[in-house]
């Protein structure tokens, strides 16, 4: 079962190692200069995961169950156990493999530019081992959809969607919780705290102080508030009170700041506002909450063997589905 196992996925393999190959040869010769490749690799290292799993996970059974052909399959003398192992365990442990090549490439060929830079939980969906457990996951989720739909184009079209959405959730609700963060608490500098808001319509938050991030050089800071020494948030009644002006002064920016993006304000305005924290400064302080940049290996086999770990129960309920259907 796994030589044809092989034979029915060689081709997509091979298509696959060559496509890696190709890439290769494009970034060596382009070289680290590249603009193009800069922003464009990263991307291939995010979406080839999420492409496996639609391409290899979603049609696997589907296609069969679809077509009818898994009667025929079902009823040799090869169980259906022993059959559901190769078929899923060949190009699954292959997607695992081209996700890796492709995110071993990428992280070599911008080493030298990461290094230098000082964010490396910048890229950090898109370098080193992570990617892996996304290839698992994606084709392990395309793999039990194409089971529960029993039609390949449906299947495919649920399968990235559903993938993206868990990738999402785990980056913005779990990664920030494996460890416990750490914090630090530091005085408001009206050198360096501007007036504004951040964030994407229509989620756009009320404008207020925003202080800038301290040097931590390779740190992943997860959250920056302004606290009394309760713990209590600034308000925007409490800062309205402070300084009622606040909002009309800064309406052209503050230090470095604008309304709703980055700007240089007019020296007025920036008096102004360093006026205004240095007042919010008597009874407030700044937090910031991040992951240390020693971290960033712990997270990375972290998060890779949380998924990992997810693709495998999704595996068992996989093989559980197909051991149920008729």
């Amino acid at each position: 079962m796994t030589w044809l196992a092989w034979r029915q996925a060689r081709a997509q393999i091979v298509a696959a190692l060559a496509a890696v190959a190709a890439i290769a040869v494009a970034a060596v010769a382009a070289g680290r200069a590249d603009s193009t490749l800069r922003l464009w690799l990263p991307v291939l290292v995010v979406v080839v995961p999420g492409i496996l799993g639609v391409l290899w996970g979603a049609p696997l059974v589907a296609g069969e169950l679809e077509s009818g052909s898994f009667r025929l399959a079902w009823t040799q003398d090869v169980s259906r156990v022993r059959w559901l192992g190769p078929r899923l365990a060949v190009p699954g442990l292959a997607a695992m493999a081209v996700a890796g090549l492709v995110s071993w490439l990428v992280t070599w060929w911008a080493g030298p530019l990461d290094r230098a830079g000082t964010n490396q939980f910048g890229s950090f969906d898109s370098r080193d081992i992570v990617p892996v457990g996304y290839a698992a996951f994606a084709f392990a989720l395309g793999a039990l959809l194409g089971t529960l739909l029993r039609r390949t184009v449906p299947a495919i079209a649920a399968t990235l969607p559903a993938f993206t959405a868990a990738r999402l959730a785990f980056r913005l609700l779990a990664r920030p919780r494996l460890f416990a963060p750490v914090t630090r608490a530091l005085a408001l500098d009206p050198a360096t705290t501007g007036y504004g808001s951040s964030g994407f319509l229509p989620l756009m938050p009320a404008p207020s102080l925003q202080p800038a991030a301290p040097d931590l050089p390779n740190a992943w800071v997860t959250s920056i508030a302004i606290v009394n020494g309760r713990g209590q948030g600034l308000t925007a009644s409490e800062l309205a009170s402070t300084c009622p002006h606040i909002g009309d002064r800064a309406a052209g920016g503050a230090p470095g700041m604008g309304g709703s993006g980055h700007r240089q304000a007019p020296q007025s305005v920036v008096h102004a506002t360093q006026e205004c924290v240095s007042r919010i400064a008597t009874a407030y302080h700044e937090v910031v909450t991040y992951q240390p940049a020693s971290r960033y290996w712990p997270l990375q086999w972290y998060e890779l063997c949380v998924f990992l770990v997810a693709a495998l129960l999704l595996a068992g309920i996989y093989a559980w589905r197909v051991r149920a259907i008729g």
